[in-house]
This record gives C-alpha cells, sequence and structure tokens, in this order.
C-alpha cells in the first residue's frame, strides 16, 4: 500500500496543501518517513489524514467557481466502530461547503472495504447541498463495498450503481472527468434530486 500515491498529474491546476481555502492549506509532507497506517501497512506520505485511522483523502481538485472538489480516499472505510463518516464531514466536507463546494467526487478505488452504521450523516451532507444543486457521488466502488453502502441506505442520498464507474479517470483532465461522471449519473434512474 506504500507505493499507492494520490494521483498527482493534476498538481498544475491544483494543491490543496498551497489553497488557502482547503482544510489541508500548509500541510507540508516528508517523502522520505513513512508514517501514516492503515492497520499495519503504512501508506504513502502525500495521503492527508483528516481524523480517521484506517481511511485517507487527498483533494486533488477544487474549483471553488464551480463549487465542485475531486477528492480520492484510501483504506478502509468504518462508519460502525470510528464513525469515519463524521471525521469526513465534519473535518473535510464542512469547510469545504463553508468555501462554497457543493459538488463532490470521490474516487473509491483504493477503497478496500466499508462497514456501516445509518445513513444520518450522510442525508447531513445531502440535506446541507441540495439547495444549491449540489451532489456526492462514488466513483469506482468495489462490488462489496457498493453492496454494503447499499445495505446502509446510503443511496437514498446518492446513486450508488455499476454506472458509476470511470476506470480510466486518471486519463482525464479535471473538468472532463467532473462532466463525464455528471453525465452518467445524469441517466441514472436513480438518480436523487
Amino acid at each position: 500500500m506504500h507505493d499507492i500515491e494520490p494521483h498527482h498529474l493534476w498538481r498544475d491546476r491544483y494543491v490543496a496543501a498551497e489553497d488557502k481555502r482547503s482544510p489541508h492549506y500548509g500541510r507540508i509532507y516528508d517523502e522520505f518517513r513513512f508514517t501514516k497506517l492503515v492497520y499495519n501497512y503504512y501508506i504513502h506520505p502525500q495521503w492527508d489524514e483528516f481524523g480517521s485511522t484506517t481511511l485517507y483523502a487527498k483533494i486533488i481538485y477544487a474549483d471553488y467557481d464551480e463549487g465542485v472538489a475531486i477528492i480520492e480516499l484510501i483504506g478502509e472505510w468504518n462508519d460502525c466502530l470510528t464513525n469515519d463518516v463524521s471525521a469526513l464531514k465534519q473535518n473535510l466536507i464542512d469547510p469545504l461547503i463553508n468555501e462554497g463546494i457543493h459538488k463532490y467526487i470521490l474516487v473509491m478505488d483504493h477503497v478496500l472495504s466499508f462497514h456501516g452504521s445509518d445513513d444520518c450523516y450522510y442525508e447531513e451532507w445531502f440535506e446541507d447541498i441540495v439547495d444549491e444543486h449540489g451532489y456526492f457521488f462514488f466513483i469506482n466502488l468495489l462490488d462489496h463495498v457498493r453492496q454494503e453502502m447499499l445495505d446502509t441506505g446510503i443511496h437514498q442520498f446518492t446513486p450508488i450503481d455499476h454506472e458509476l464507474e470511470v476506470l480510466n479517470w486518471r486519463s482525464f483532465q479535471p473538468k472532463a472527468l467532473i462532466l463525464q461522471v455528471e453525465s452518467i449519473a445524469a441517466g441514472l434512474t436513480k438518480l436523487i434530486q
């Protein structure tokens, strides 16, 4: 896992550590010491902490004019034991909402498991952004992660469909990925409005 870096090819367009409006502004990364763990596995030092012990994130793109952010995640999402959605919502999403971000694409390629609890924070997240015609979409869910999210009831607030897979997302530029995901989501019959 220590070889898996957050997507870095968009750094000419956005760097969260250099964005004064980002909750990760001013972070300094040590490329030589690996200190962050998901259980007993070290992860790459470029991943950012937000209050979870098993889930890490990287804001890889934000456009405040368009009100959209793309966030890549790695690790285990555990709402059952550690309420990771609460840490994500309070420490990452809420500060971004306060800066005008109301559209979220969460890249889930490296989220290896999900343990759901209830849907309260997802409902709160949805309610916080729906008036702004916002959304949060999870792309590239592993099948067992998707099933657990469905079992938890998150699909009441965002589509959890196989169609929201953009396996070659790294080949897109940020705005093209946003358009691709929005286009796919608009075509889903279960899209939450």
